[in-house]
């Protein structure tokens, strides 16, 4: 038998792959990394605006989505926001804080995907592009894949290939057809961190598009506090983003559009400013108040209005429900809850349990973070956990 040609084929030169072969590399071990895109970093170039919100220091495993919510402490507890800012600096790129934790380049992302690279380059890492993978094969203890017209040997695979959001990106479900050859569970994937779109009664609501406000959002136990937009689809915004990774299709999200408003403040307007209609003393945008001055049907002055309507008025606008008949699916989603099972997966690893030497990283894998730099550092972390493990 002939010797493997690498100790380890890593799948996918995005955040987690490039994770997993620096840190394998840089331990002494023999990688090739393969992506059939032009250029690595795909997805990183055109994030946060293509200034990469490359982590967030707020990331705790309860702000991660999985079958299994214990999964992701290992990796998160062993590679932390900390660990890949000290990278950061270690280069010399300039970053800042946004808001709630987001940490972005103060340059351009085009700087996290160059460190990325030089990282590999102090292993050795041998990085191929521009092919798509063929085949993957096990036998005698050794993987085969054929990558364009060649033909590669290793122990050790690690599918890093992420989800199908972004397919104009060249994104695919390559990762869930590798795994369930391999015999792995796929928790159904579905889009995350997607625009909600509106039908029915809530059509009217697109005529505002553009116009966005700071709500609370809730879809079932989940809660949100940040901006929403009407889009002439429906509804967005980071508070939907957040949201939609909760929601189900069938379910209502609740949006609370004056979330600090104390209660009773709207029997205390009509006290105070009697004079005044429901639309003047609502501080939002001026359409999306009319709007909503329409749908309650709350016409004329508050102090002609009784103080039961005003309170019912008051507790829709805390709780207005709207019904999404949908997302606006993959090819909006910034990313994909689902994925690779973690029952499958040692949390320590990140190998499968049933396929000696076969690994998943990153998105691929069933867990998926709020929006602002988490599944990066989940990118980061598993990709640190599984090089550490080759």
């Amino acid at each position: 038998m002939t010797a493997p040609d690498y100790d380890a084929i890593v799948l996918g030169a995005g955040a987690a792959g490039l994770m997993c072969a620096a840190v394998a590399g840089q331990r002494g071990k023999r990688v090739l990394l393969l992506d059939h895109a032009e250029q690595v970093g795909k997805k990183i170039l055109i994030s946060g605006g293509g200034r990469c919100n490359f982590t967030n220091i707020h990331t705790a495993p309860e702000r991660f989505l999985s079958a299994n919510p214990h999964f992701a402490k290992s990796a998160l507890a062993r590679y932390t926001p900390a660990d890949f800012i000290a990278l950061v600096n270690a280069y010399g790129i300039a970053f800042h804080e946004k808001t709630l934790g987001q940490l972005f380049c103060d340059g351009s992302a085009k700087q996290i995907v160059a460190m990325l690279l030089e990282e590999c380059a102090k292993g050795g890492v041998d990085i191929r592009c521009g092919q798509p993978v063929r085949t993957v094969t096990q036998a005698d203890g050794a993987f085969r894949v054929t990558f364009g017209g060649q033909d590669f040997t290793a122990p050790n695979v690690v599918i890093a290939t992420g989800g199908p959001s972004i397919p104009k990106m060249g994104a695919t479900g390559f990762a869930y057809d590798l795994a369930r050859q391999f015999g792995l569970k796929i928790v159904e994937p579905r889009p995350a961190l997607v625009p909600l779109t509106l039908g029915g009664d809530d059509v009217l609501f697109r005529d505002l598009s553009g116009v966005a406000t700071p709500v609370e959002a809730r879809a079932g136990k989940a809660a949100f506090r940040e901006a929403a937009l009407f889009t002439h689809k429906g509804l967005s915004g980071p508070a939907i983003l957040q949201i939609s990774s909760y929601w189900r299709r069938g379910e209502p999200v609740t949006v609370d559009f004056l979330p600090g408003a104390p209660q009773g403040w709207l029997l205390e307007a009509k006290r105070t400013r009697p004079r005044a209609t429901l639309a003047s003393v609502l501080t939002l945008p001026d359409r999306l108040a009319q709007t909503l001055a329409d749908r309650l049907a709350l016409p004329g002055e508050l102090g002609a209005l009784t103080d039961r309507k005003l309170a019912e008025a008051e507790a829709r606008l805390s709780r207005w429900l709207f019904r999404p008949n949908g997302t606006e699916g993959f090819a909006k989603a910034e990313v994909t809850v689902g994925g690779i099972s973690t029952a499958n997966l040692s949390s320590q690893t990140m190998m499968a349990k049933s396929v000696p030497g076969l690994y998943a990283v990153g998105e691929a894998v069933d867990v998926t973070g709020w929006l602002g730099g988490y599944n990066f550092q989940w990118a980061w972390a598993s990709g640190h956990a599984a090089g550490q493990a080759l």
